[in-house]
């Protein structure tokens, strides 16, 4: 069949791999419906990009979704790193799957499922991810449906996210990683690459390549220590002196971010991304490279021989601050209403009694400017409500800095500046507010 004939379903399409593969396919002529629980604005370019509450449909409804959309071949993308907070490794990787084949099979169409798994063999397995991406794995395998299970190592791209973006950030500090964890396998593949390969999927019938499953990466082997120097490289930092991060501190760290994963952030770091990092990433791409034809890209094409944009080298530098500039956010708000409402709530009351409130006002003025500022702080340190609390927190400080300057101008002018600070923390919650998107 011909490419402009052949409609592709891409599920998980507001996804590093799921975006980049929608908008390749439709640039080479195929006609592709894009489905993602959320798109960006950016992401919508016509009536077939969707977005649908993939995870709680029904088999019947992804049966009507393939019918109605006369979808030839189905890409699932869907993927998620570490249970918590809306996130189920079994519910997306293995329970979806089982129904998705279900879906396939009931609509008496022949379709074609191309699923994105990841590198690795069961005895390697060792985290829920991995597990249960192997489990889906063995579903797709059993089912009679035709597929192709495409394992993709490391995948760099233009775009960056979660452990792309951990990477590229090491890359632009003078930070290093511990001799193991540098030691670890890490084959990377270009994102150009899976997409060539999901088109040259599409483009044969079902039956032709039917029940391969490919490990795509480049042949040559690599560390995760070569794959960031030859970011260094792109990013000039090559030269510099570097300090080795204990491995303490990466497992410390991968503590915080389950932490701030409870609160519904998704940090790169985590315990599942430091476990799998240091099982590393690697295969055998020969088979794949032998169907296809497609000779991959190695990371010096991909990274080290392409220097690095300003955009590149700001979004490295600020990733990794970004989750510094949120949490201290939480804690300057949390913690001053904290010392008004309790430490020094008799200084804090006294400020108003002095400038001649009522003394029916005084308490209830302190108790619950106290209160607003630890609420602001809360809502700072969840994703949902963040920008409320982002946008609450700079309302709140101008209007602290215009009631001040009516009613205490004095504390302009006094010796630790406590009003004039207020300024940059306006700054610094714009600039959160701003950096706030992940994709």
């Amino acid at each position: 069949m011909n490419a402009d004939t052949r409609k592709i379903l891409v599920l998980g399409a507001s996804g590093l791999i799921g975006g980049f593969v929608t908008r390749d396919l439709r640039g080479r002529g195929f006609q592709v419906v894009g489905v993602a629980r959320k798109l960006q604005a950016s992401q919508k370019s016509g009536a077939f990009d969707l977005e649908l509450p993939v995870m709680s449909m029904d088999v019947a409804a992804l049966a009507r979704l393939l019918r109605d959309h006369r979808v030839d071949v189905v890409v699932n993308c869907l993927g998620v790193l570490q249970d918590g907070p809306g996130s189920d490794t079994a519910a997306v990787h293995r329970d979806f799957v089982a129904r998705l084949l279900q879906a396939l099979r009931e609509s008496k169409r022949t379709i074609r499922l191309v699923h994105i798994s990841i590198p690795g063999t069961t005895e390697t397995d060792r985290t829920a991810f991995s597990t249960t991406k192997r489990e889906a794995e063995r579903l797709i395998a059993d089912s009679g449906v035709p597929f192709a299970i495409l394992r993709p190592g490391f995948v760099v791209a233009l775009a960056a996210y979660g452990g792309s973006a951990m990477v590229r950030s090491l890359a632009a500090f003078p930070l290093d990683l511990p001799d193991e964890e540098r030691a670890a396998p890490f084959q990377p593949v270009a994102m150009e690459d899976i997409a060539a390969t999901i088109a040259w999927l599409a483009e044969r019938d079902p039956a032709e390549a039917n029940g391969v499953t490919w490990d795509l990466m480049q042949d040559e082997p690599v560390t995760l220590g070569g794959v960031i120097d030859q970011f260094r490289r792109a990013f000039g930092t090559g030269e510099w002196p570097r300090v080795a991060m204990p491995a303490l501190l990466l497992d410390l760290g991968a503590k915080l971010g389950d932490l701030a994963s409870l609160l519904g952030w998704m940090p790169p770091m985590r315990t599942t991304a430091i476990a799998e990092l240091r099982r590393g990433v690697s295969g055998n791409p020969a088979r794949w490279m032998t169907a296809t034809g497609i000779v991959p890209k190695t990371i010096a094409q991909m990274a080290g021989q392409r220097p690095a944009t300003i955009q590149d080298k700001w979004f490295a530098r600020l990733y990794p601050i970004k989750a510094l500039v949120i949490a201290s956010l939480v804690l300057f708000w949390v913690v001053s209403g904290f010392i008004a409402l309790v430490i020094s709530y008799d200084a804090a009351a006294e400020i108003l009694s002095s400038h001649g409130f009522p003394p029916s006002l005084v308490a209830p003025i302190t108790v619950g400017t106290s209160l607003m500022d630890i609420s602001i702080g809360a809502l700072i340190a969840f994703r949902r409500t963040c920008v409320i609390g982002l946008i609450a927190g700079i309302v709140a400080s101008l209007g602290y800095m215009v009631g001040a300057a009516i009613l205490t101008p004095e504390l302009w002018i006094e010796p630790l500046g406590a009003l004039v600070k207020t300024g940059p923390a306006i700054v610094l919650m714009l600039v959160a507010l701003l950096t706030l998107d992940n994709r």
